[in-house]
């Protein structure tokens, strides 16, 4: 191609960089004027062609980079449809735009260019051919990625002015390239390189730099893996030290970018990477915030939101403290303000995310804490109870949920304080603390709130299951029934069928998920669970199903929607789950020990139930296989303990085997044994029974199993006599008689009961065992002297 000739050699690249025509679309080189940049002309066409062509056969880097300036001079990026600029990227690969950042970063001296146009040159092809998603994920595109973020951190490089300058190796481009996944050779002398040109004062870049550079970013960030890519590439402190330069486009392009990396999947990884940096960018934005004026400020509300860090990072850093502490003082006189819905929302949610770092404690004044969930719980009621079929908004729901989130804290502080001020009648030390009176006003507001709630989720069909806002709403309503099953029973009852349905289809996966994994991860009011896997739905009403499960009405209802059945497969999950996990089964799940205590509540009230329904059955072999493996678990002590008490008391339940005993029953009751004689000290000096070492911690919310489950064994020795043989067998009898016959006495009275009680059934069930306790009874010495009971079924005088 002769034009390729006549453009040959250096002078071309000291001509102006394309970058500003590339941003703003640019000029038609000889081409008739377009609408939009839709499209090329014929001249453009043809000229574009004879240029592909040089690219695919130049010789050398001149021939490549002529053909490049006249195509970004007359066919600028945005007119060019993916398939154009894929045959560029083709043609010329991202090798040429790496290396001339490299070589501008290096300042070679060979170059026969400035510094600052080969960068502009590099960034701007860079910029052009990632708008293909499939560029944008090129890995020599992300190779450049440390090179870029150095860039825009330190400003752009001026060789003329750097000449001569001393290096200082301790600045801040190593921070921006040290997390690169590619640390090639060139990569490292890039890094040294830059660290040692930085001046004492950057130098700005221009505008079309900048942009360029932004645009490469954001077209990564795009990405599916975009994110995560940016971040294990320096991106957080790097952007952050453009920030604290104010760099060109810093505030309008990078702190979006910024805040891209903050609000999703990559949050919790970014504040354990980079705590300081993010802190420091946190205390600054706080500064403009309470400097900020009228819609500025309403505006900044939304965006201090992403820069928060997780709830769970909050600690007792005292610094962060301080910052939510001075928002605080900005939001009071807003919030005491008239705002129309859309003014109030943003005001709500970052309100919301305050609460999650560190609760009503640097609210404010009592007074200021109930207009806050005043405010909250108006907007509630307005948002929701439209009329029956219309939508709700995305604003709107994300405001609802923020509002959902200072509803959920409201609950815990009115409770607590209403709790706590009964008992105690000392005026309570917390500035945010509610007096007993302005507790019973909140809970009162929330009462009403919680009916709109109920009102909403009537009107959900199983086409919405799938809805993340719909999840928002039942799991809020889910925290106030938690606490509050007395209000509003009727109305609570009525909803059961759609709450059991709700839970049941998620954990059977029969709703789409993904949307609520999505949601769950980058919902601005933080959940503290894992990945969304179908069981979240039904954790959150586990607390309240214990409640129901306990009451006549209610519980009539819940049978007739086969809750036990959902119970049970629940339990079945979790154990599955909590096997696969490496490591072992060692992770305490809260979760299953309430789905325990609410099948508990079933097997209490409903025997006839327990007999004929199958998924009791199908509880009796997970239990066979769970107890065997939990009772060398100490720190599942509690799940062992709900374990243990449910498979006895299902046990005492059934008819006396006429055949042989299947080894899973067997194998329960011999783990049932030896996790129940566990419990006390035998090996105690005269005087009282101490507990065992591993049970002291845990005893407060085992003893009433442990106790309930001593019961029930009784109930199993008359239902079944062959667990007399057992229980001889593995030596509870003779361990429970020494134990009794050593120690002055037991804890309490209602342990020797339960103890007892054990011992009268053995008694009357099994000649063998009633024997062996008339001759321990003949010491009359110890705790066993003091059974009555006990002494009239073994006809002891």
């Amino acid at each position: 191609m002769s034009d390729s000739a006549e453009v040959n050699g250096a002078p071309v690249m000291s001509s102006s960089p394309p970058a500003k025509e590339e941003q703003g679309g640019g000029e038609g080189g000889g081409g008739s004027e377009r609408d939009g940049g839709g499209g090329l002309t014929d001249s453009q066409t043809e000229v574009l062609e004879r240029c592909l062509h040089t690219l695919k056969h130049a010789k050398n880097d001149s021939h490549t980079l002529a053909a490049l300036l006249l195509i970004t001079r007359l066919c600028p990026a945005n007119q060019l449809d993916k398939p154009t600029l894929r045959r560029i990227f083709e043609a010329v690969g991202l090798n040429l735009p790496a290396r001339l950042l490299v070589t501008a970063i290096r300042g070679s001296e060979n170059s026969g260019l400035p510094p600052h146009e080969l960068l502009s040159l590099g960034t701007a092809l860079l910029a052009a051919l990632s708008t293909d998603p499939d560029m944008a994920a090129h890995p020599q595109l992300l190779a450049t990625i440390p090179l870029l973020l150095g860039v825009l951190a330190n400003g752009q490089v001026n060789q003329e002015k750097q000449e001569g300058q001393e290096s200082d190796p301790a600045n801040v481009e190593k921070s921006a390239t040290e997390n690169s996944e590619q640390k090639g050779d060139d990569d490292s002398e890039v890094k040294n390189k830059s660290a040692s040109q930085e001046s004492a004062s950057p130098s700005k870049l221009d505008e079309a730099m900048a942009a360029d550079c932004y645009q490469i970013l954001a077209a990564v960030c795009a990405l599916p893996r975009g994110q995560d890519q940016l971040l294990s590439r320096g991106a957080v402190p790097a952007l952050c030290q453009a920030l604290h330069q104010n760099q060109t486009f810093s505030r309008e392009r990078g702190l979006p970018l910024l805040g891209c990396l903050l609000s999703g999947k990559t949050k919790d990884k970014a504040w354990n990477k980079h705590p300081a940096e993010l802190l420091s960018l946190l205390v600054q934005l706080s500064k403009d915030f309470s400097k900020a004026r009228d819609q500025s400020r309403l505006d900044m509300c939304a965006q201090l939101v992403q820069f928060l860090p997780p709830a769970g990072e909050a600690v007792e850093n005292e610094e962060l403290k301080g910052v939510v502490f001075q928002v605080w003082g900005v939001l009071r006189p807003m919030l005491q303000a008239k705002l129309t819905p859309r003014q109030i929302g943003p005001i709500l949610v970052l309100s919301a995310c305050l609460l999650d770092l560190f609760g009503w404690e640097l609210v404010g004044p009592p007074k200021f804490c109930c207009l806050l969930v005043n405010r909250a719980c108006v907007e509630v009621r307005m948002g929701l109870e439209e009329p029956p079929g219309s939508d709700v908004s995305p604003e709107l729901q994300h405001t609802l949920t923020g509002c959902y989130r200072i509803m959920e804290a409201a609950i815990e502080q009115a409770c607590c304080m209403g709790v706590s001020q009964t008992s105690a009648p000392n005026p309570p030390s917390s500035s945010s603390s509610l007096s007993l009176q302005q507790s019973r006003q909140v809970l009162g507001v929330l009462e009403e709130t919680f009916s709109a709630l109920i009102y909403y989720l009537q009107q959900v069909d199983r086409s919405r299951y799938g809805d993340p806002f719909v999840f928002a709403t039942f799991r809020s309503l889910c925290s106030w029934l938690a606490e509050e099953t007395s209000c509003l029973k009727e109305e609570v009852t009525g909803l059961l069928p759609f709450l059991i349905g709700y839970s049941r289809s998620h954990l059977q996966g029969e709703s789409t998920e993904q949307g609520l994994s999505d949601w769950m991860a980058e919902l601005s009011v933080r959940e503290e669970t894992e990945a969304w896997t179908g069981k979240e739905a039904l954790r959150y009403l586990l607390p309240a199903l214990c409640h129901l499960s306990a009451e006549e009405g209610p519980r009539k209802v819940l049978l007739t929607l086969d809750t036990p059945a959902l119970l049970v497969d629940f339990l079945c999950q979790c154990w599955t789950f909590l096997k696969g996990k490496s490591g072992g089964v060692s992770n305490r799940d809260p979760s299953m020990e309430t789905a325990c205590s609410a099948i508990l509540n079933f097997t209490v009230t409903e025997p006839e139930r327990v007999r004929k329904d199958p998924c009791f059955k199908k509880l009796e072999s997970l239990l066979g296989e769970a107890l065997p493996v939990l009772v060398h678990k100490p720190r599942l002590l509690v799940l062992t303990a709900n374990y243990c008490t449910l498979g006895l008391m299902i046990g005492r339940l059934k008819s006396a085997l006429s055949g042989s005993v299947e080894a899973s029953q067997r194998r329960f009751f011999s783990s049932a044994l030896r996790f129940l004689r566990s419990a006390l000290d035998s090996g105690s000096s005269p005087g009282p029974v101490k507990l065992s070492s591993g049970w002291e911690e845990s005893w407060d919310e085992v003893e009433e199993l442990w106790r309930l489950s001593l019961q029930a064994l009784g109930g199993c020795v008359r239902a079944q006599p062959w667990i007399t043989t057992l229980v001889r067998e593995e030596g509870w009898l003779k361990h429970t008689l020494s134990m009794l016959s050593q120690c002055s006495a037991l804890p309490d009275q209602h342990t020797q009961g339960a103890l007892e009680e054990a011992l009268c059934a053995m008694a009357d069930q099994c000649p063998v065992c009633k024997q062996e306790i008339r001759d321990t009874m003949r010491n009359d010495r110890g705790a066993l002297s003091s059974m009555e009971n006990l002494k009239k079924a073994v006809g002891w005088k």
